[in-house]
């Protein structure tokens, strides 16, 4: 039997996705059996929010999701100051960009 405790996980990063794509909203839903996250970007003054990426969970993988991004902030704060969000996100527990859609012209 394979010890693989002494291995390493080997990732690779492909240039076109080392770019990143940019968010400033994310959509959550969930089934029994997995959680969906959709990333959005949302531009002012255009009337469409287009889907950048749509990545598919285990609740397992979710919950280790959650715990990474809390313990990520938690260090992110530490070192550059506590994350502001105004009073109205706080109180509504808004979280979408903080301006509104509106129709105009691109």
């Amino acid at each position: 039997m394979a010890d693989n405790n002494n291995q390493q996980l080997q990732i690779e990063l492909k240039p076109e996705v080392a770019e990143g794509t940019y968010s400033n909203l994310a959509i959550l839903t969930h089934s029994s059996s997995e959680f969906v996250a959709d990333f959005i970007q949302m531009m002012p003054g255009m009337p469409k929010a287009q889907v950048r990426s749509r990545i598919i969970m285990a609740p397992e993988h979710a919950k280790r999701l959650l715990m990474a991004l809390q313990d990520n902030v938690r260090k992110y704060e530490q070192q550059f100051g506590a994350i502001r969000l105004t009073q109205a996100q706080q109180e509504e527990g808004r979280t979408i960009a903080p301006f509104s859609i509106k129709q105009g012209e691109a």
